[in-house]
């Protein structure tokens, strides 16, 4: 099975954590009628803090996942804080791989996450933040972040359990696509430890080949240590009023929705939907960071980049833990109820993605 990633489940505590859980991952679990269910849990800093110190309480919290039919293999740690608030936008890329906050966070988070692995697990992913948001960043910067990078390997080392972290390219970050996130880490890190988090709808937003993609990560020594199965919105003809009047209903206050235009000239670029409708020409295909559910069908005209990711996890070694991440369940028009959603995007998974995929 593949997992889904509880960053859509607002909790400040561990009890709010298995209330949720109890909400809606039950709920899953049993519409799919599984024994058990992958999840890629998501720990806001507090949380993640408190555990790492309590090794008594992280046993706990291991066995209330268990009686629950719960595993966890991958931890999402890129929201720090409230992903929920009413208004996250570029909140989400605070603190950044200079803050030692962002270190000590992901530090935590490995320490949770080697006492949750199950026995059968070959490795542990965290996926991270692709060092913050391009503006303001400096070769200081890098330097800091570098080493950053540097304390928190010699950390992963000390874990009996293997934990990897995984770098996840993002439009409009310093890291803005995979290549950005290659060339930067390659020679920088240890790539036993860390890799690449291959966020499809990222991906699909850069209007890389997904092949190719992948291809280029081996060839720089790196690995792509976890896929968040995702797909973003696209419009054909974003200058109709029909195009621009469907892209405008997802429009919203919380969420960063970068833009991309794909023109012969080359993409352009910008930041949220507001700024596309004023800044791009509109003559050329936008992709849009809206992550969408796998197995709904957009409404015309509109379509997902749902065969980006169809053809990224194909192209990636067998084993490496799939995330399905759709945060937008609650921004989302017309949006049912959670845990049937979060369901059929599993089941949608299981039939389009290639068999033995790891969670």
């Amino acid at each position: 099975m593949i997992a889904y990633c509880t960053n859509v489940h607002p909790a400040p505590d561990v009890a709010g954590i298995l209330a949720q859980l109890d909400r809606h991952s039950v709920r899953v679990r049993e519409a799919l009628e599984a024994d058990t269910l992958p999840l890629g849990l998501w720990l806001p800093a507090p949380v993640a803090r408190g555990l790492a110190e309590d090794g008594t309480a992280r046993q706990r919290f291991r066995a209330e996942l268990a009686s629950r039919g719960l595993t966890v293999s991958t931890l999402n740690a890129f929201p720090y804080g409230d992903f929920h608030d009413e208004v996250v936008k570029h909140a989400v890329y605070f603190p950044t791989w200079t803050d030692p906050r962002r270190l000590q966070y992901t530090v935590d988070c490995a320490t949770v996450l080697a006492d949750l692995l199950p026995d059968s697990a070959s490795y542990g992913s965290i996926s991270t933040l692709p060092l913050a948001w391009r503006e303001p960043w400096t070769g200081r910067d890098d330097d800091r972040a570098a080493e950053a990078f540097t304390e928190l390997t010699s950390s992963l080392r000390r874990h009996g359990r293997p934990i990897r972290l995984a770098v996840e390219p993002e439009p409009g970050c310093v890291l803005d696509t995979v290549a950005d996130a290659v060339g930067w880490l390659a020679g920088r890190v240890d790539p036993e430890y860390i890799g690449i988090c291959l966020d499809t709808c990222h991906l699909a937003v850069s209007f890389a080949d997904p092949a190719e993609t992948v291809a280029s990560i081996r060839a720089a020594g790196l690995d792509v240590v976890k896929v968040q199965a995702s797909a973003a919105l696209e419009v054909a003809e974003p200058g109709t009023a029909a195009g621009r009047r469907a892209v405008a209903e997802f429009s919203e206050p919380r969420y960063l929705h970068q833009v991309r235009e794909h023109t012969p000239g080359g993409v352009l670029a910008a930041d949220d939907l507001p700024e596309a409708f004023e800044t791009l020409p509109a003559e050329h295909p936008w992709r849009v960071h809206f992550h969408v559910p796998l197995h709904a069908v957009p409404p015309t005209p509109l379509t997902s980049t749902t065969d980006v990711l169809v053809a990224a996890v194909a192209a990636v070694d067998p084993g490496v833990h799939v995330e399905v991440e759709t945060y937008t369940w609650t921004v989302l028009p017309g949006a049912g109820d959670l845990a049937d959603g979060i369901a059929a995007e599993l089941r949608w998974a299981q039939r389009h993605l290639k068999a033995g995929v790891a969670v």
